[in-house]
């Protein structure tokens, strides 16, 4: 061999070497055969790291994931989806309705019209065993206790709505002259409760109630102001569903200390806690108290119908001896901060967590692995794995190759090798649709995205068709809009947005943007010029990417891409609203309450709304959606709501995606026979696709049982 041509093959031979030296691993036999304990432990794997571990702080699928291990919540999903009892064991739903007495309406049947004489109209119809219209009669056998509340006068403080933005409002100082009111406590949630009653009381009877002139507002406020005043402190009418959580006993959190009403009750306080800036604050802002009856019992009430009200609380509880605000101040005066501004979210708990879930935190090294231990005395019986060890491998060909030697215990199948791996039979194969979808965000506040066309044309020049094919290996369908597709929230009559560059061009010539000379757009002499971001460690994204500059670039549009590290993606540009446009992807559940997401309310920093959508119309279908109780009617909302976001395209929607998972198939469900005989079963996952629903049971063995495995 020439000099020269050793010259070209040593490098070659050196990467080779590198390259073997990089992927050798020990293999799962070598591993348990001088390590038995790797039996005992489940090692799985991200692209990208947690950003915090605190369940009412975070929003990242990572954190989440960690989260669901250390701690636990008061009720979660059983696998057919229906609710089930965690730290709760059981729980009430029933509502505390009131109306104020309008006695200046006549009330039909009655001699008088005072609360004494509505209590009767009322109990009456309960007794009548004659004809009455459907609805009401369901209001009237839904009522249990009737008790009416005397009149009283209280003295409140409003601020001012000012008169211009530049103007701060005055301090109003109202005195409330309430009239008498009556309580009805229902045994359910009844929405049309007030709608079915002005079939006995009259159809004017709340719409009628002279609320203003029971106030008496200093200094005077115009008519528009009375009025505004009138509904918020004297409303005719007012639901309060209530929930009561009766919690299980000796739980204790993994310090040692017994969990109770008023960890729940705390976490709660710390969610509504403005310096914590918890993007949970959407779900429970509908609650009017939370109050605890004794150690084991909690009881929440609401200020107005919500119908997600239950599934909230699937968050998990946080320790009040550990995060109260004098174990906060505390905290402060030790890392020398001022008490005063020093928060929960700068709280060293955040990466050493204390929950009551089934593994114990042990250690984050970030970027490298987050290790958790099993918690002995978990309330349910400790997991079978002793450890559980999350790893962050950046690169999916490194993930690919750990899973093949067994240093990974899972691995989530990429699009390409599905048809490869989805048979194989040294493995056990999970796939299914999944609950959420993919998009490209862009940023309302900065121009040009806050015209709707550009947004439009920029989501018509990029072939989706293409990316599900190529990028996906046809493992994903397309979307149109914010509902799991699965659902009949869904709206499937919305048509896709078509792929037509040319059509695209024409709506940016109509929002102003021009060719140059060049082939660049441009407008008032500034060229069409954004930057397409997304997290590194994903080459689905990173696709996408190259495939969005290109086809933007075919139509003048001047694109910068760039890729960040998950932590520093989340935290310094989406979380502080500092970005043009983004890929990201949305990680859904079954419920349709997509307040935090889409409300105009929820634009700000560490918000969900970070593309900054705001729209009056989809407000208002937003808040009725969440309180609806109607299957049918919820459903027609969402199929409106959904045509609205898919006009204004503050997304590009692209697809849903489908998912496979491969384990070895020596993991399996160790369990107990009628005869306390120990069997194995096969994993399955649930509705959802959640294969991961019985971990806490599965376990890894040396080799497949000799019996069969229960199917």
């Amino acid at each position: 061999m020439t000099i020269k041509r050793a010259l070209i093959f040593a490098p070659i031979i050196l990467i080779i070497f590198l390259l073997q030296s990089y992927f050798w691993v020990p293999t799962y036999e070598q591993q348990t055969k001088g390590n038995p304990e790797r039996l005992h432990e489940y090692i799985t794997a991200s692209t990208g790291d947690a950003t915090l571990l605190n369940p009412i702080l975070s929003t990242d699928a990572t954190s989440s994931q960690i989260e669901g291990l250390v701690f636990d919540a008061l009720i979660d999903y059983n696998e057919e989806l229906q609710f089930r009892g965690r730290l709760a064991t059981s729980w009430e739903v029933y509502e505390e309705a009131y109306f104020y007495v309008n006695e200046r309406v006549k009330i039909p049947g009655s001699p008088d019209n005072s609360a004494g004489a509505v209590v009767e109209v009322l109990r009456k119809a309960m007794r009548t065993t004659g004809s009455l219209a459907p609805g009401l009669k369901g209001s009237l056998e839904n009522i249990e206790e009737i008790s009416i509340e005397p009149p009283r006068e209280f003295t409140t403080v409003k601020q001012e709505k000012p008169a211009k933005k530049d103007k701060k409002g005055r301090e109003l100082k109202i005195l409330v002259k309430a009239p008498a009111r009556i309580k009805l406590r229902l045994s359910k949630v009844d929405q049309d409760l007030f709608k079915n009653l002005e079939g006995l009381l009259g159809s004017t009877y709340f719409s009628s109630l002279p609320g203003a002139s029971c106030l008496s507002i200093s200094p005077p406020v115009d008519r528009e102001e009375l009025a505004a005043c009138a509904m918020e402190f004297l409303p005719p009418t007012e639901h309060n569903p209530v929930l009561v959580f009766y919690l299980r006993p000796n739980v204790k959190f993994q310090d040692g200390h017994i969990f109770d009403a008023y960890d729940v009750k705390f976490t709660f306080e710390a969610i509504m806690n403005p310096k914590n800036l918890s993007p949970r604050v959407a779900d429970y802002e509908p609650v009017k108290s939370v109050e605890v009856i004794d150690p084991l019992t909690v009881r929440m009430v609401y200020k107005r119908l919500y119908s997600p009200a239950l599934g909230t609380w699937g968050m998990g509880i946080l320790p009040e001896h550990l995060l109260n605000q004098a174990a906060i101040e505390k905290e402060a005066v030790r890392l020398g901060k001022d008490p005063k501004t020093f928060s929960l979210r700068q709280s060293s708990f955040n990466r050493h967590p204390i929950g009551c879930g089934p593994f114990v935190f042990t250690k984050w090294e970030s970027d490298q692995f987050i290790n958790l231990t099993r918690y002995e005395d978990y309330w349910e019986g400790p997991p079978n794995y002793k450890r559980f060890m999350f790893r962050i491998v950046p690169d999916l060909l490194t993930q690919e190759m750990e899973f093949y030697s067994g240093t990974l215990d899972n691995y989530s199948v990429q699009p390409h090798q599905v048809k490869r791996l989805a048979n194989d039979p040294k493995y056990q194969s999970f796939s299914g649709t999944s609950f959420g979808y993919s998009y490209i965000g862009y940023n309302m506040r900065r121009k040009p995205f806050d015209d709707q066309r550009v947004r439009r044309a920029l989501g018509m020049a990029i072939d989706i068709g293409k990316i599900i094919d190529y990028v996906l290996y046809g493992q994903g369908e397309r979307i149109t809009g914010p509902f799991v597709k699965q659902t009949d929230f869904y709206n499937h009559n919305i048509k896709p947005l078509p792929y037509d560059p040319e059509g695209a061009l024409k709506l940016l010539g109509e929002a102003g943007w021009k060719r140059n000379q060049s082939g660049w757009l441009e407008k008032d002499g500034k060229r069409l010029q954004f930057t397409l971001i997304t997290n590194s460690g994903n080459d689905i994204r990173k696709a996408i990417l190259a495939i969005a500059q290109d086809a933007w670039k075919q139509i003048g549009v001047d694109v910068r891409t760039d890729m960040l590290e998950w932590s520093v993606f989340i935290q310094e540009r989406v979380h502080k609203l500092d970005f043009d446009a983004l890929i990201l992807g949305w990680v859904m559940g079954i419920d349709p309450d997509l307040y935090q997401i889409w409300n105009s309310s929820q634009t700000h920093p560490n918000q969900l709304n970070f593309v900054g959508f705001k729209n009056k119309e989809a407000d208002n279908l937003i808040v009725r959606i969440r309180r609806e109780y109607d299957h049918k009617r919820q459903v027609e909302d969402c199929h409106k709501l959904h045509a609205i976001i898919a006009k204004e395209q503050p997304y590009t929607f692209l697809y849903v995606g489908k998912w496979t998972a491969i384990l070895d198939k020596r993991i399996v469900i160790k369990d107990l026979d009628d005869d306390g005989n120990m069997l194995y079963k096969k994993i399955k996952p649930t509705k959802t696709g959640n294969y991961n629903f019985h971990f806490n049971r599965w376990i890894k063995i040396p080799q497949m049982p000799e019996m069969a495995l229960d199917g």
